[in-house]
């Protein structure tokens, strides 16, 4: 499998589950709601809200998807020439991948907000 089918594969995956969130949104909005939270959120805002959920998550994955891997082709370079400095570059990988967790945070956050 090449480099660009690959990106365009997982760039497909990564939209159909932010589509799918935005779907799951959908459905609760249209489902039954709480009187409280049918006051606090308009039924405009609501799919608002959804699309900045299915943002948040998308946008959280590329980017996080980015970074994995420019930082993991570096860590490798850089394990090749010292084998000692795995355990760094392991910091570093959990880090970036904490940006797609603070997306998914963002969207759960966002659509119990619904």
């Amino acid at each position: 499998m090449n480099k660009q089918r690959f990106f365009k594969l997982s760039f497909s995956l990564i939209l159909a589950a932010g589509f799918i969130i935005f779907l799951k949104a959908l459905a609760m909005a249209a489902g039954e709601v709480i009187p409280a939270a049918a006051a606090a959120v308009p039924d405009g805002h609501r799919v608002m809200i959804a699309y900045a959920a299915m943002g948040s998550v998308g946008l959280s994955c590329i980017t996080s998807s980015y970074a994995l891997a420019k930082i993991g082709s570096a860590a490798m370079g850089a394990m090749s020439e010292k084998p000692e400095i795995g355990g760094r570059a392991l910091i570093f990988l959990g880090m970036a991948e904490g940006i797609a967790i603070y997306g998914l945070i963002i969207a759960i956050m966002l659509i119990n907000k619904i």
